[in-house]
């Protein structure tokens, strides 16, 4: 094994997958199937009303009359299907005013996993350091790093509900930086990032001629009238950022792995001659039920009111806690909470998992400034009862550990 991983680039080979070591992180290898397996809930997946259906009968019967049809046995575009660029730019102006072409602004991923390394692909050089703020998704860290890039976390600050500080981003910008790496909502602090806050980034971004790479997988539910503005919409913006979003996360669809990119046709052209070496195509089945799906803001605003009052009925159940901090989520169906009084991430993960028999995520993997904070994907499951009683047994199982360590 060690012979061959040394002809592996140091990019790769340090790569684990679990096959010789225990990889705690929740979506990589086997471990959340063994768990599973063991009747353990896992509340660890940003995946919304998993485990349970989510999919509208009218998303079902699209793709059901296109099987019955027998077209998606066959390709779709490796940019994507014309009428599903066509919904995702109707999508994007409704959402954020962008009078995008179908043809010229838009690209699907099968995911936006993959179209956030896409969308970094075509600017990183050897050694081109990129500003990923901190806590942030993990991928925005590796994948500058797999692209022979160097990844510069930048912190934030729970005192500062963990919006931008220019400060810490002017104390790392060097001649080097190329890139900067905005998760927008944040996953996972759920922070929805203020307007003065992203002009005052945009400002940055500007004077030193950087590339924003913005991940918006979380832009569609945003909670308390907190305004949300897509950074491509700012004045000077649209011509250095590649916005990467999700159907995933707005419309409780993930197995469909529909992502999609947008961003001006100079970025775009690029993307498209890319496409069908590095992304494929996605499957057809579900880009004709992804149409239906964006189409129908009844549906989003359903699992928007689903999703708001979960978020409020989860937040009942945390807040007296007098171990933990919690603040109300802003956006999305994440929970993020400090845990640092019981231990390390780790540790509680732990200690919540044997206890409780839930997964939830160790705050580590989403930076340095994780280390102490745990995250929950208290948008799991589709019935409320079923979520809450999960919560409490969480809850339970902190209230026990704070005991055990005397707190």
């Amino acid at each position: 094994m060690n012979a061959i991983k040394e002809k592996m680039n140091d990019r790769f080979s340090s790569l684990k997958g679990g096959l010789f070591e225990t990889v705690t992180k929740a979506d990589v290898g086997e471990g959340v199937g063994e768990l599973i397996k063991q009747g353990v809930d896992i509340m660890a997946w940003a995946d919304p009303f998993f485990p349970d259906p989510s999919i509208p009968d009218s998303v079902k019967q699209a793709m059901i009359e296109a099987l019955h049809d027998g077209f998606p046995s066959h390709y779709s575009m490796p940019i994507g299907k014309f009428e599903l660029r066509e919904a995702i730019a109707r999508k994007i102006k409704r959402k954020t005013g962008l009078n995008l072409d179908p043809s010229r602004n838009v690209i699907v991923t099968p995911g936006s996993d993959s179209g956030l390394l896409y969308a970094m692909m075509p600017f990183i050089d050897p050694g081109d350091e990129v500003l990923v703020p901190d806590p942030s998704y993990p991928s925005n860290f590796l994948n500058p790093e797999l692209l022979g890039g160097v990844t510069v976390p930048v912190p934030l600050h729970a005192e500062d509900n963990w919006q931008l500080s220019l400060d810490e981003l002017e104390k790392r910008v060097t001649n080097k930086t190329k890139m900067l790496v905005l998760c927008h909502p944040n996953n996972p602090t759920t922070t929805v990032f203020r307007r003065e806050n992203l002009v005052a980034l945009a400002e940055f971004v500007i004077r030193h001629d950087l590339v924003l790479v913005c991940d918006q997988a979380f832009e569609d539910h945003i909670y308390d009238d907190i305004e949300f503005v897509a950074p491509a919409t700012i004045e000077g913006m649209w011509e250095r950022t590649v916005t990467v979003c999700s159907i995933s996360k707005g419309l409780g669809l993930s197995g469909f792995r529909i992502g999609y990119i947008y961003a001006d046709d100079a970025i775009m052209d690029v993307l498209y001659g890319g496409a069908v070496n590095v992304l494929g195509a996605a499957a057809t089945v579900t880009s004709i039920g992804a149409i239906v799906a964006l189409d129908d803001e009844v549906f989003l605003q359903n699992v928007h009111e689903r999703l708001a009052r979960r978020r409020d009925l989860v937040h009942d159940v945390f807040k007296d806690n007098p171990v933990i901090k919690v603040r109300k989520s802003e956006s999305g169906f994440l929970t993020w909470i400090d845990v640092s009084r019981l231990g390390t991430s780790s540790e509680v993960v732990a200690y919540i998992l044997k206890h409780a028999k839930i997964l939830v995520n160790e705050g580590s993997p989403y930076g340095k400034q994780g280390e102490g904070y745990i995250r929950i994907v208290t948008g799991c499951f589709m019935e409320d009862d079923r979520a809450i009683t999960a919560c409490r047994k969480i809850n339970e199982a902190l209230v026990a550990l704070g005991i055990e360590k005397g707190v």
